[in-house]
């Protein structure tokens, strides 16, 4: 096993002949040929426990067993097999120096490994608890520490595998061990219901901590991925945006030679006599290089001042660039935007704010679960007034499960029933695609809130807010790549 997961770090080798150099490499091509390197490679992505931590929690381990086993014969005087003790002890001690001779410390142990070490642990422990009182012995609660250990670095089953160990091994010692160390004037002898009622505490806590350190592993490890999803996502769209500024800078770079080939084509075109082959193409070179220049004008404009539909947006159009990529022959979208009942005096205009590409996903990315969840239609609504922004996707789909709808944009939660309206309709609801579209509204200022229809209405509702204010920022002002519409108008 030790063989099959050792690192490929480089060490200082003595001459070899080429016999054994041909060998060398047979083995591996057999080792690629079985599979062997890409079994261990998958048996070390189960697992996120590194040697260091191991055998550093082990000697952790040496030191509080050398030190109990100090007290109990020196300062308490007990007899007990000391002798077998530190044999037990010592070997753990020179398995550590072992595995630090034997691998660098930084290696990632595999899942298989590691649950060898980890049930090395506990037999070791369950020795010493046999020949120091069996589940008499108080410390008999540590045996939950190689588990917890499993259950916060090591797949399920693996964690299972080792409270099963761990489990019977405590079993036995309530039928078999050697005395508890004790005075030797008394005979301490605790009776068989004490003896099940440690059993049951010990298994109780084992199982406990267990669960609950490995469920804390495992939304530690959906939260990273759900963030690195998200990030995935923002890196895409700053792609997006960054072409906007390579297209300005080889405008900027384009425009003087296209100066330079206007001026000469206006030049020889007042050299050339009217209405010969010669003066319609000089005509024709003219016309097309203004074409080219009315162009890099148009890349090079700032957006913030002279074309500002290109930075921003209303909410009508907002709600249909969102919904245009979602609709569909089976399911109807309709959009309708407008001020709230009772709203006067300039809040009555629409609100207008800057096109950001993660406000346009995150809309859209809940209109995409409407439609996928609705019978016949998705209603999307818009309401402002002076000091608010709210939109409203509705579908007749459904609906949340209640016993969930608190946990909805948590990464990977998918507990919504899927729609019956037809065979293409998904069996999952809301997972990280939600998340996702909930971390990018929520980065607009936004806030979210879930719920269903009321009966005899049937369907699932997600509310947006804004604060006005907050919607309608502007944008800030790009700085210019260079005094490049100068260089086109000169």
């Amino acid at each position: 096993m030790w063989a099959n997961g050792r690192p490929g770090a480089s060490r200082a080798r003595p001459p070899q002949s080429c016999a054994r150099h041909s060998s060398s490499k047979a083995f591996v091509v057999v080792r690629r040929w079985l599979g062997l390197d890409a079994r261990i490679e998958a048996d070390q992505a189960g697992s996120s426990l590194r040697l260091q931590t191991i055998v550093r929690l082990r000697w952790f381990a040496v030191l509080g067993q050398l030190l109990a086993v100090s007290i109990v014969q020196v300062g308490f005087g007990f007899e007990f097999p000391i002798g077998l003790c530190m044999l037990l002890i010592s070997a753990s001690a020179w398995l550590n120096v072992f595995l630090r001779v034997r691998y660098p410390a930084r290696y990632r142990l595999g899942a298989t490994f590691a649950t060898g070490l980890l049930a090395y642990d506990i037999l070791q422990l369950v020795a010493l608890l046999f020949l120091t009182g069996g589940i008499e012995n108080p410390f008999v609660v540590l045996i939950v520490a190689p588990v917890t250990v499993s259950a916060a670095t090591l797949p399920l089953r693996n964690t299972v595998l080792l409270g099963g160990l761990a489990l019977v091994s405590t079993g036995l010692l309530i039928a078999d061990h050697w005395p508890v160390p004790w005075f030797a004037t008394e005979i301490l002898t605790l009776p068989t219901i004490y003896k099940l009622g440690q059993f049951a505490a010990v298994a109780a806590t084992m199982v406990f901590l267990a669960l609950y350190v490995w469920r804390l592993s495992k939304e530690s490890r959906q939260m990273s991925a759900a963030l690195t999803a998200t990030e995935l996502v923002l890196a895409r769209e700053q792609k997006l945006h960054a072409l906007d500024g390579l297209a300005a800078a080889a405008a900027h770079e384009l425009g003087t030679p296209l100066a330079t080939i206007v001026l000469v084509a206006s030049e020889l075109q007042r050299d050339v006599s009217p209405g010969t082959p010669l003066a319609e193409d000089v005509a024709l070179l003219r016309g097309q290089a203004e074409r080219c220049r009315e162009i890099l004008q148009k890349l090079t404009r700032q957006p913030s001042e002279q074309d500002p539909l290109h930075a921003t947006l209303s909410v009508s159009q907002l709600l249909d660039e969102s919904a245009e990529a979602y609709r569909t022959a089976t399911v109807a979208i309709e959009i309708a935007s407008g001020p709230a009942e009772g709203t006067a005096g300039p809040a009555v205009d629409e609100p207008v704010g800057e096109r950001r590409p993660g406000l346009i996903y995150g809309i859209g990315n809940l209109i995409e679960n409407a439609v996928d969840f609705a019978e016949s239609k998705v209603e999307i609504s818009a309401r402002w007034d002076d000091r608010s922004l709210d939109i409203e996707v509705r579908d007749d789909g459904p609906g949340f499960q209640l016993e969930v709808l608190d946990t909805l944009g948590e990464p990977y939660v998918t507990t919504r029933r899927s729609g019956t309206g037809g065979a293409d309709k998904r069996a999952a609801g809301l997972g990280l695609g939600f998340f996702i579209a909930k971390t990018l509204l929520e980065r607009s200022g936004a806030s979210l809130t879930l719920d269903n229809r009321q009966p005899p209405e049937q369907g699932a509702i997600v509310r947006i807010s804004w604060p006005r204010d907050t919607f309608e920022a502007a944008p800030q002002p790009a700085p210019a790549p260079g005094n490049s519409a100068a260089a086109l108008n000169s």
